[in-house]
């Protein structure tokens, strides 16, 4: 006798999902399939990591018959190690490059133009970008748009923001130096700007953006201040974070009719678990040895790991909460708190992108924990730098994981001198209703968080607020 079909509920109620869908397939037609993803696909870049690694580069262009490439980078950087280094390379293998050297630090949509105008304008056959995650980013939009040379801006930018537009043509290689342990963009098919115009960030989000191969020189952020090693290291962690605690690939919602429509990000899965919680070990470990030891050639090390592990995550499972209000609140600083950030030297106000990201983590990991309170559990073990089975954790309620979570993130924080809530940094609660509004719109990272993607009919207005009130101090 055939067992009786399997019902949707159970379908979404199961522990493993693949299978019970397949089950479920035997019997139904594909219009009866539940509208829930049940796949999830991993990417990531080629990786190169060791000490000096970067001296290969020219090697690699020539490899390619590179007949132009076109090196990005910013105005302090190309003073320095990285950025020297690669043009050394370059020229060594006689591989001929142009200079763009006006990256904007946290770029934005007036920056990225500038770029792109200029790589148009070369029509660059291969990019090399050596800097952070903002000459990384720039060097990915430079390179989508040097090939779609007709394209506007916002064909390619998130919806709703944007229009979302595929990718379909192949893009020109391009090889990523990171000189800092943070964004893990050399990993990732996202860059991310700030459209002044609406007071907040975006980006476009595609596997057609990721780099061809991520040269992880260890020497390469020996040049960075403390401010932006920790700032950059706290980017570590909370992508280690907040990919871990994303809602699970299989609850979101809707499937895409076509593989290709698949979004990078797509929630928790098991392979994004181990990178982002080695990640997040080693950052809560090293970061606050970063912090107080710049000459620490070791915790530097397994920063640079962390930074690569986590953008291996998070570059399939996303991110959620507290990147996605991180995008208003470092946006609407520049015509509003107007706060700058000590030790980056840059002429207008910034809300260094970690920073603004580790502003509400205390307030996001409480609201998140009730989703899923055994992962909570487990993060809150590594902060507390113990196992799970230690009767301090072990013995937690599921209610009490949040506001203890929240105590250990806050702790962290404080040790490192991150300013203690928004109000720090400016803002006031009659701040609270644009923070949301600006926020509304990221729905690529809100769709994934806990307690809002995976509510039908939920976009977060309500929790959003109350998130952000908790964050204006602690």
């Amino acid at each position: 006798m055939s067992p009786a079909p399997a019902s949707r509920a159970s379908i979404l109620r199961s522990r493993n999902p693949v299978g019970a869908l397949n089950a479920f397939r035997k019997y139904a037609t594909p219009v009866d399939l539940p509208s829930k993803e049940y796949a999830f696909e991993v990417a990531a870049a080629n990786l190169r990591f060791g000490d000096g690694v970067a001296r290969e580069v020219g090697m690699d262009f020539k490899n390619m018959n590179a007949k132009k490439v076109g090196l990005f980078t910013d105005s302090n950087l190309v003073k320095l190690y990285p950025v020297k280094t690669a043009v050394q390379a370059l020229e060594a293998e006689g591989v001929s490059y142009e200079l763009f050297d006006r990256v904007a630090v946290e770029p934005t949509d007036k920056s990225w133009l500038d770029a792109i105008e200029w790589s148009r304008k070369h029509d660059i056959t291969h990019f090399l970008a050596v800097g952070g995650g903002s000459v990384i980013d720039t060097a990915k939009a430079a390179n989508l748009f040097t090939v779609y040379k007709d394209a506007d801006l916002y064909d390619f930018i998130n919806a709703p923001i944007g229009k979302g537009l595929p990718i379909t043509q192949t893009l020109r290689p391009l090889v990523a130096i990171p000189t800092t342990a943070g964004t893990g963009s050399e990993t990732t098919g996202t860059a991310i700007l700030d459209i002044t115009s609406r007071n907040f960030k975006t980006g476009i989000a595609n596997r057609a953006l990721r780099p061809i191969l991520g040269v992880v020189d260890t020497f390469s952020t020996d040049s960075c201040p403390k401010e932006v090693h920790i700032s950059a290291g706290l980017d570590v962690l909370f992508h280690a974070l907040e990919s871990y605690t994303a809602i699970p690939y299989y609850e979101r919602s809707p499937r895409p009719a076509n593989p290709k429509l698949r979004p990078a990000y797509q929630g928790s899965n098991p392979i994004s678990d181990v990178f982002s919680l080695w990640a997040l070990r080693e950052a809560v470990h090293n970061l606050p040895r970063v912090a107080r030891d710049q000459t620490d050639q070791n915790a530097k090390r397994q920063m640079l790991l962390a930074s690569t592990f986590a953008g291996i995550g998070f570059g399939s499972a996303g991110v959620h909460l507290a990147h996605g209000m991180s995008y208003p609140i470092s946006g609407l600083n520049k015509t509003g708190p107007k706060f700058k950030m000590p030790g980056y030297a840059v002429p207008y106000p910034i809300i260094p992108h970690g920073i603004s990201v580790a502003l509400t983590g205390p307030a996001v990991f409480r609201f998140t924990a009730p989703s899923s309170p055994d992962r909570h559990r487990e993060v809150l073990s590594i902060f507390r730098g113990v196992s799970q089975s230690d009767n301090s954790i072990s013995r937690l309620s599921d209610a009490d994981v949040g506001p203890a979570l929240y105590e250990a993130i806050a702790k962290f924080l404080d040790g490192l001198g991150v300013p203690r809530g928004l109000k720090k940094v400016g803002y006031t609660s009659a701040d609270i209703g644009r923070l949301v509004d600006g926020t509304i719109p990221q729905r690529r990272v809100l769709d994934l968080a806990p307690g809002i993607g995976d509510v039908a009919g939920e976009d977060g207005r309500e929790h959003l607020t109350s998130i952000l009130e908790g964050s204006l101090e602690y």
